[in-house]
């Protein structure tokens, strides 16, 4: 039975991109299912219209994907399978080649990773955020001629909508890139095999006790257990308690893997581990 992939849509964000890249790279069978934000995509895992969600976890210019964690340590159901980190490059596109610039449309994330280009090319243009990249592409697309209106999207999108090329990989940095999550029900069946490289656990710590965080850093840390990434957000039950993501690397000795999580969850509230699972650097030019 072919399995169905919910991904930030219309057709042509960079979600979809890189949601096709993993598709096609492990040879799956698989359809796209656009939706119209991510929590509506996790969602939709939850509630079984689709079988995994491909979503943006952080942007290594602009920092953590915020309703990609949250609806993670909400969720009882919701495990990652995958990571994948994509190189993100961004493109002005506009309905002819020679418009003049009065209003830019994007996603916020994408006018963010390109702020230097815009206040250099286009101070006095007006930034409207959209829902997507792709939405700024169709909004672009059906705009007067007259209107100087731009999109910063994917060369997909702009293609797409009938748009050209004004500046191509305008992003400020050329390191740009963004962490995407394959999440799955829990208990789905396994992708292709492959070694597992990172360990995903959320806990939440009594943040009343002075050095509870540096108690719970040092049950990883006399274990020799390396954490590649640690990201707090708030716990939404009351104002100053939070909780804590930690990447571990998988390929630190399981049994000190295993030792640290549970003196971890000794000393948490709740603790769940979100994954174990491979990452893997696209290609994207």
């Amino acid at each position: 039975m072919r399995q169905k992939m919910g991904v930030l849509g219309p057709v042509g964000t960079h979600s979809e991109a890189a949601a096709l890249y993993l598709v096609e790279w492990q040879k799956r069978d698989c359809e796209i299912v656009c939706y119209g934000d991510i929590g509506e995509c996790l969602h939709a895992v939850e509630t079984g219209a689709v079988d995994a969600a491909f979503v943006p976890v952080e942007n290594s210019l602009e920092g953590a994907i915020a309703v990609t964690l949250d609806s993670l340590a909400r969720s009882d159901t919701l495990r990652v399978r995958h990571e994948v980190i994509w190189p993100v490059h961004n493109y002005l596109m506009a309905r002819a080649a020679d418009s003049e610039i009065y209003v830019v449309y994007s996603h916020a994330q994408p006018i963010a990773q390109c702020r230097d280009f815009l206040l250099r090319h286009c101070p006095q243009a007006e930034i409207i955020k959209t829902a997507s990249t792709a939405r700024a592409a169709e909004i672009v697309a059906h705009a007067p001629p007259d209107a100087g209106a731009t999109a910063i999207c994917t060369r997909r999108a702009g293609a797409l909508n009938g748009l050209v090329e004004i500046a191509g990989k305008i992003e400020d940095r050329g390191s740009n890139c963004t962490r995407f999550f394959e999440v799955v029900r829990d208990g789905a069946a396994a992708p292709p095999a492959e070694a597992s490289d990172t360990v995903l656990v959320v806990c939440q710590i009594d943040g009343s006790r002075a050095g509870a965080l540096y108690d719970v850093l040092g049950e990883f840390a006399r274990r020799a257990v390396n954490l590649t990434r640690i990201e707090s957000r708030p716990a939404r039950t009351e104002l100053g308690a939070y909780i804590f993501f930690f990447d571990l690397d998988a390929h630190s000795p399981e049994d000190a893997v295993r030792a640290s999580i549970e003196a971890v969850a000794a000393k948490s509230i709740w603790l769940k581990v979100l994954g174990v699972f491979p990452v893997h650097m696209a290609h994207n030019e």
